[in-house]
């Protein structure tokens, strides 16, 4: 679609969005204190994880910008998703851990506004259509929005996150019946994982779940060290890790067996 975002069209009624696994910095990566800094948070090869889903019809949207420059998954308006506790901004001033990104000043109401209209707004408006493309074949649809993080970070979360983090923001974003069904196949995994803990869906998920518009969302967010090594203090001689296919194996088996209970729930009548 374009040189930064990627959309592949399938026709099951299942859209899968990554927001957070591009790297590019665009015209603002001389701004950032380091390189690196700025593309370590990233979500690192998950839509290498899923692409898989293609194979079951799933329309998949990805994007090479990197959340340093604007994080595709905050609300537009600068509100916080989750008051009260460590996150990061819609342009981001720091990494996950508290570092300063930006060498100088960080970016002002007309840089993120100007950032907000070259990124944020074609992506959604990627999603909007995708979205709409599928509610005119099915009945409802269901967005699964994809995403990883590093097994510690003090600052956003207490000891060691459970490998499967699923969020439908307190059940208001799909059927109850869908995030049931993703929570047992997780818990017949042997691996750990929680249903609205700490990530409980950023603003995709509760900006288009609908259920009562036939659109369902949920996010997902893995513990990164499913399918990749995660060293205890990633620097710039050992982060990122390449994807291991063989060590993401039985986290892929996982992840295949909930998209395709995903694609059996879109596909019944809504």
């Amino acid at each position: 679609m374009s040189d930064w975002l990627k959309v592949i069209e399938g026709d099951a009624p299942i859209l899968v969005a990554f927001p957070h696994a591009g790297t590019t910095h665009a015209d603002v990566g001389h701004l950032f204190r380091s390189d690196w800094l700025a593309r370590r948070d990233a979500d690192w090869w998950v839509d290498d994880l899923y692409a898989f889903a293609a194979d079951l019809g799933a329309t998949l949207v990805s994007t090479r910008i990197s959340r340093s420059v604007i994080d595709l998954n905050r609300d537009p308006s600068g509100a916080s998703l989750y008051p009260g506790q460590a996150t990061t901004e819609l342009c981001p001033t720091t990494t996950f851990d508290g570092e300063p990104l930006y060498s100088g000043e960080a970016p002002d109401d007309a840089e993120i506004a100007r950032r907000r209209a070259l990124w944020f707004d074609p992506y959604h408006a990627a999603l909007a259509a995708q979205i709409e493309r599928l509610r005119a074949l099915h009945g409802r649809v269901v967005l699964y929005d994809a995403h990883s993080i590093r097994s510690h970070v003090p600052r956003l979360f207490e000891g060691e996150l459970p490998q499967f983090n699923i969020g439908t923001n307190g059940g208001r974003t799909c059927d109850p019946a869908l995030a049931s069904t993703v929570e047992a196949i997780c818990a017949a995994s042997d691996q750990s994982h929680v249903l609205d803990g700490r990530f409980r869906g950023g603003w995709t998920t509760r900006h288009y779940g609908r259920p009562e518009n036939g659109v369902h969302a949920i996010q997902m967010e893995l513990a990164i060290r499913g399918y990749m090594d995660e060293p205890e203090t990633p620097d710039e001689t050992n982060w990122p890790t390449p994807f291991d296919p063989a060590r993401a194996a039985p986290l892929t088996h996982t992840l295949s067996q909930i998209m395709k209970a995903v694609r059996a729930f879109a596909f019944q009548e809504a």
